[in-house]
């Protein structure tokens, strides 16, 4: 395997702690969380009391304004464990950073040291039932009422939604634009009109709570405006890229991990009295899988880098997502099938993977969205 450059030694320790972390507070449960539909909210608190949510808030508000690849480190082991419940990725590296570049000083006082603690779980609302990918789509609306604005509309697939304390909400300010019409608000559990649905049923991703959300006359102060009006679709496309960039670094992490369990597994299953590993086809498989991860470890290592100088632009983010996600659902369903019967079977690791990472293909925008920012950049 190629050695990895992109780490200093500071950041394995806290690799080290991150995984003794999860392999104590959450590998035991995690099968329970599945059956429940989501994780237990104390491990948020937990995580935050250890510094692992939201490295890059700067110390001002709470955090140790630490480079994204503490971020990318705690992506990493929670993809390397199998455990997709755990939905730290998108309050760190995605809701963290909208308020750190476009929120006032006062969202910023009153949000990021509780999502530092954990004691404020956050989520973003983007996707819509009839909005997906394509953003400029929306149809839920924030309209000015005085002092407030109102909002009405909906919102579904919202990672985090049934735990969430506050959502970022994209909202149409003026329903008659386009890309400046749209604006960003942030809105609290609890506010009136702001209701909660069931916790969605999923191929995978069991015990990540993933909501439908509803915004009827939603009353919200204008303060809660994150940055400027009609701005809110220039924020989105600032901030995707990073978003794009942890996905990645989710898919590589996670087909690594496969990658593992199976050659595990091949040395000590059977077949016509010897190992699975002996046979030609099973070798050459293996050898194929780990050229794939590899070449995609070196192109992520590569875009993190970029992205840690501030030079990760938007097609090669495109590019890192889709390359690493196609294969990380290539590599997982030939894992499965060197598993056999059992690559099957839920109680496995692999099956579980194998279902979890279709979504990756999906979300952070589609990967036919990825080659059409892609071509747009080359013609």
């Amino acid at each position: 395997m190629i050695p990895r450059t992109v780490y200093e030694p500071e950041h394995e320790m806290f690799r080290d702690s991150v995984r003794r972390f999860l392999e104590k507070e959450a590998v035991p449960f995690h099968g329970g969380w599945e059956k429940a539909g989501q994780i237990d909210r104390a491990l948020w608190k937990k995580a935050g009391e250890q510094g692992f949510l939201c490295p890059t808030v700067p110390e001002t508000f709470g955090g140790v304004d630490a480079d994204f690849r503490y971020n990318a480190i705690v992506d990493e082991e929670i993809a390397r464990l199998g455990l997709t419940g755990i939905g730290f990725g998108l309050h760190s590296d995605i809701v963290a950073p909208y308020l750190i570049h476009h929120g006032s000083e006062y969202l910023k006082n009153k949000y990021l040291p509780g999502m530092v603690g954990g004691e404020i779980v956050t989520a973003i609302a983007m996707t819509e039932p009839a909005a997906g990918s394509d953003l400029q789509g929306v149809k839920t609306t924030a309209i000015p009422d005085g002092d407030d604005y109102l909002i009405n509309g909906s919102k579904t697939f919202i990672t985090n939604g049934q735990l969430a304390d506050m959502v970022i909400v994209v909202c149409k300010t003026d329903p008659t634009e386009g890309a400046s019409g749209t604006s960003l608000f942030v809105v609290e559990a609890g506010m009136e009109g702001f209701s909660k649905g069931k916790n969605l049923e999923k191929i995978g991703m069991k015990a990540q709570d993933t909501s439908e959300l509803f915004f009827q006359d939603v009353r919200v102060p204008k303060e809660n405006l994150l940055g400027k009006v009609g701005m809110g679709f220039a924020y989105l496309m600032q901030e995707l890229p990073q978003e794009r960039l942890s996905v990645g670094i989710n898919a590589v992490a996670n087909a690594e991990a496969a990658l593992e369990w199976t050659m595990e597994y091949v040395r000590e299953r059977e077949a016509f009295g010897k190992a699975l590993a002996k046979f030609q086809n099973t070798r050459f498989k293996l050898a194929e899988l780990a050229t794939e991860v590899s070449v995609a470890r070196t192109f992520l290592d590569r875009c993190l880098q970029l992205h840690v100088e501030g030079n990760l632009d938007v097609p090669t983010a495109a590019q890192v997502k889709l390359w690493c996600t196609d294969m990380q659902c290539r590599v997982l369903d030939e894992c499965l099938q060197l598993h056999g019967g059992y690559g099957y079977m839920w109680e496995y690791p692999i099956a579980r993977a194998w279902a979890d990472a279709r979504v990756q293909r999906i979300y952070a925008g589609t990967n036919e969205i990825m080659k059409e920012i892609i071509a747009r950049s080359l013609v």
